[in-house]
């Protein structure tokens, strides 16, 4: 059997054409010097950040402003945007988004908030007049998520989703020439994982809320927590803000899945977890969960634990999808696929682009791997902007692997299935999984879905 590998350098080069025609979709207008697109950042730490950077290094605009409840961040934004950016203006900064958007006409919203304000926030630009780039997962719970499909579709506005891996050139090559190749034959199974010790199992005691932070509207339409020093950095453990590590890593992989063979909506999901080791944090998402989502044929498969080791070191964070013919694993570093009998092993590394962009090796805390991905995210929505066509990772999209997951802790809190239908947006002959698929706001914060 014989091993195709092929280097980092040689990808970059032999994937360029590649690239070019699956994503953008069309050249990209230059903007006038004179006249770039206005945009601005709506939550400013670490991923924001980052995706605003992706952007500032593949397009011609102008960051006017920046909102973020926290002041450290706001100010430190400020200052790196300042450096980054062509004209080395310091945009204004907002601590209310709300402020913000009164404040400017837009044409671009970056958004890298926590979860539990994606939806509102989102729906508020769009209802500004701006097109938006919004982190996953897109919503806290189902309806959210239909509320802001309905609005960018009502308006025309284009959403893109921060469900990079559409847009990832190792696994564009592995749905070009492995999947539409016919390399795996009938898929039939497709496992999914994520072992990350990512859970936050610190004893925390309640503090002070500090000075820079205002943490009555960081907490917004979330049930309001004691401030114990964890919510604002380490938010993701808590599943007033967020969808557990179902929505943080399922999605991407789930999402990436349903991409590389064609599904939309899921027949049935059934889910079972819940904290099984991990007993004596303040942290309340499943330390351990197995979902399964059902289509014809074809069940895929998801496990996370955060405790224990991985059960593949190689794919601690991964897919793999079975077929007749052979077995493609794909992670964010690499995609493998293994023939059955014999036949050729390929292997196919994941792109860094040092050479292209060298300000990447100094940015702090930069995901090498995604960032060749977050700037193909960025052309590809400027190219749906000027040529109307949807994102690669359309807001729909985002929507329905998101939701999915939400759908998922659904059942896994009522311990049985759910079937979702989207046209009458309800659990079929299961009124509790109704009720469940919108969440309450707190004080006088207005769901998007009335």
């Amino acid at each position: 059997m014989s091993k195709i590998e092929l280097n980092r350098r040689t990808f970059i080069l032999s994937t360029s054409t590649l690239v070019s025609a699956s994503l953008l979709q069309g050249k990209i207008p230059n903007s006038s010097t004179n006249n770039p697109r206005k945009v601005a950042l709506i939550g400013a730490g670490w991923y924001g950040k980052s995706d605003l950077f992706r952007l500032l290094q593949v397009a011609d605009v102008e960051v006017v402003a920046v909102c973020d409840v926290d002041k450290k961040h706001l100010e430190e934004a400020a200052q790196l945007i300042a450096q980054k950016q062509k004209s080395k203006n310091t945009p204004k900064t907002y601590e209310d988004y709300r402020d913000l958007l009164k404040a400017h006409k837009l044409d671009l919203v970056v958004i890298g908030s926590p979860d539990h304000w994606h939806a509102l926030q989102a729906i508020a630009a769009m209802k500004a007049g701006a097109h938006v780039y919004l982190q996953k997962p897109i919503s806290r719970d189902v309806l959210e998520g239909e509320a802001i499909v309905a609005t960018a579709r009502k308006l025309n506005k284009k959403v893109q989703i921060g469900t990079q891996r559409r847009s990832t050139p190792h696994m564009i090559d592995a749905k070009e020439n492995i999947i539409e190749k016919g390399l795996l034959g009938k898929i039939s199974h497709v496992d999914m994982c994520c072992y990350y010790h990512m859970r936050d199992n610190a004893k925390r005691e309640v503090q002070e809320v500090p000075t820079h932070l205002n943490y009555e509207l960081w907490t917004g339409p979330a049930p309001m927590r004691p401030y114990d020093g964890s919510p604002h950095s380490r938010w993701r453990s808590y599943m007033e803000y967020c969808n557990g590590i179902t929505g943080d890593m399922c999605v991407h992989m789930f999402d990436t899945v349903r991409w590389l063979l064609k599904l939309k909506w899921p027949k049935q999901i059934t889910a079972s977890g819940g904290i099984y080791l991990q007993k004596d944090s303040k942290s309340n998402i499943a330390d351990t969960q197995t979902a399964i989502f059902e289509y014809e044929d074809l069940n895929c498969v998801w496990q996370h634990r955060t405790w224990g080791t991985f059960a593949d070191p190689d794919y601690p964070w991964a897919f793999i999808i079975y077929g007749e013919k052979g077995t493609l694993k794909g992670s964010t570093m690499k995609y493998e696929f293994i023939p059955v009998g014999k036949g050729e092993r390929i292997i196919k590394d994941v792109v860094y682009e040092r050479e292209a962009y060298p300000e990447d090796e100094k940015e702090p805390r930069i995901e090498m791997n995604a960032a060749p991905a977050t700037r193909r995210q960025m052309q590809n929505l400027l190219s749906a902007i000027d040529n109307n066509h949807l994102p690669v990772a359309d807001v729909e999209e985002g929507h329905i692997s998101s939701s999915s997951c939400i759908l998922a802790n659904i059942s896994m809190e009522l311990k049985r299935p759910v079937q979702y239908d989207p046209k009458t947006k309800t659990c079929l002959n299961d009124p509790e999984a109704t009720k469940m698929l919108k969440r309450s706001y707190r004080g006088n914060w207005k769901h998007p879905a009335g």
